[in-house]
């Protein structure tokens, strides 16, 4: 079966391109967790997320926008010493300040982030080299985000955002995934 090349290197990577990358994801606190954990790998590798994303469903009540939104300092000093998840006190304080953001959202944020989807047909990516880091969309998204009070949510990271969550469909043109 011939999948996107960067899915090959291990079993944590075939599961998650074969199940679940690149499948439209809806649901506020479903798009809640996909935010936070894009915004816990900028700066590391995706597998590092993949494999303590239990720890890290864990640790923030199931990324439960609620949940979230009501962890006060004891929290964030708790999350310091989880050696499941990454402990990056900018990056927990982030997740924190976003479920709140989160909860004011009128339209919700499962809405806003797909008001975001490109519309019309899109040419598969020949290749991984044909993949872009950011798009338009994305970089909409960000400052959107943003100018609501979203943090750590740059156009590079709103666009893995998409990507994983079915947004946009940058499975290359020979993956089994690739919509025709």
């Amino acid at each position: 079966m011939q999948r996107c090349a960067w899915a090959e290197s291990t079993a944590e990577y075939v599961a998650y391109h074969d199940e679940e990358w690149g499948t439209p994801l809806h649901g506020d606190d479903a798009l809640f967790e996909r935010l936070c954990l894009e915004a816990f790998q900028s700066g590391l590798s995706w597998i590092t997320i993949l494999r303590k994303r239990p720890a890290f469903r864990s640790a923030f009540a199931g990324f439960s926008i609620d949940a979230v939104a009501q962890f006060d300092a004891d929290d964030e000093a708790r999350l310091m010493t989880d050696a499941g998840i990454v402990r990056n006190r900018a990056k927990i304080a982030a997740a924190v300040r976003n479920a709140r953001t989160a909860q004011q959202l009128p339209e919700g944020l499962s809405e806003l982030l797909w008001s975001f989807a490109p519309t019309g047909p899109r040419s598969r990516p020949a290749t991984l080299a044909d993949v872009p880091a950011t798009s338009p969309e994305s970089v909409a998204m960000a400052r959107e985000l943003k100018r609501r009070g979203f943090v750590f949510v740059g156009p590079t990271t709103a666009y893995a955002l998409m990507q994983a969550t079915g947004m946009v469909d940058d499975h290359v043109a020979d993956c089994f995934r690739a919509s025709p």
